[in-house]
């Protein structure tokens, strides 16, 4: 893993470090000149004074510079998030310190993946080589979650509750696979809405494509779907278990749901149902 997470003052922080066989002077062209930016950065980035632009083909957003101490500490605002590249001197070119303090914990994965993708384009640039195309994103976003703790469930009295990053995929391409042309009205939920541990009862509330609800043997299941425009998509499952002792089958087997479903989100479909895993995750969950 290249990222690690860190709590700074109650935000959640990333932090990548690159050592560079590159003069300082030459990486802070690269993290600083616009011209240079587009070979590596996910934006278009345009300086007016301190005020700064991030254009996307379809999106644009804002930010100010926050410091600039050249060749060494350049740093800035994007949207909510605040970016900083330290340069340090290193024999034979430099260590790159960067971090990036995101506005929302659950997006660290991806935002991790991320910028392992444009840090090596970065390394590309200054060694002026092709980029070529990282492969295995759903891979390395699915190892941030486990590393950084993101796929957990929690527990408050007899509820259980999980928040899951789905990226940026468009509510209506999630909610029909979620619910695979089913569960628009009464009866029983879709497939993917519960799971062998959880049977399903009778549908309780369907808001297309936001909210379904169900009641099942083992207590109230609920899951909604949300998109913000600067944040990205997300699904929070909750289950109001009716026995206690339950909750840690309900967190695993849930846990493992949710790894299924954004897996299948990405396009991957796996099967059969990971028993092991379960039982797996059971047992750390009860101790």
């Amino acid at each position: 893993m290249s990222a690690e997470l860190h709590q700074v003052g109650g935000r959640p922080v990333l932090r990548f470090e690159r050592l560079l066989r590159h003069s300082p002077d030459k990486v802070w062209r690269a993290v600083t000149d616009p011209a240079e930016l587009r070979h590596w950065f996910p934006a278009a980035v345009t300086f007016d004074g301190g005020a700064m632009t991030f254009a996307f083909p379809d999106s644009t957003s804002t930010g100010e510079v926050l410091e600039s101490d050249p060749p060494r500490v350049f740093a800035f605002r994007w949207g909510a998030d605040v970016l900083r590249f330290e340069l340090l001197p290193h024999e034979g070119g430099c260590l790159l310190v960067f971090t990036h303090a995101v506005d929302v914990e659950h997006s660290a994965a991806r935002t991790a993946a991320g910028w392992d993708t444009c840090l090596a384009a970065l390394e590309a640039r200054l060694a002026d080589r092709p980029a070529g195309q990282p492969g295995g994103w759903l891979e390395r976003v699915e190892r941030y979650t486990r590393a950084f703790g993101l796929d957990r469930g929690h527990v408050d009295g007899r509820r259980v509750r999980f928040v899951r990053d789905l990226v940026w995929q468009p509510l209506d391409e999630v909610w029909a696979l979620f619910t695979e042309g089913a569960g628009e009205g009464a009866g029983e939920p879709p497939a993917r809405a519960s799971n062998p541990h959880v049977p399903p009862g009778p549908v309780t509330v369907v808001q297309p494509p936001r909210l379904l609800a169900f009641d099942s043997p083992t207590g109230p299941v609920r899951w909604r779907f949300d998109h913000d425009p600067e944040r990205g998509t997300t699904v929070e499952l909750t289950h109001e278990v009716a026995d206690p002792a339950f909750a840690p089958t309900a967190l695993a087997a849930w846990h493992v749901h949710l790894e299924l479903f954004f897996a299948a989100v990405f396009g991957e479909v796996r099967c059969p149902w990971p028993a092991d895993r379960v039982a797996e995750l059971e047992a750390g969950y009860r101790s």
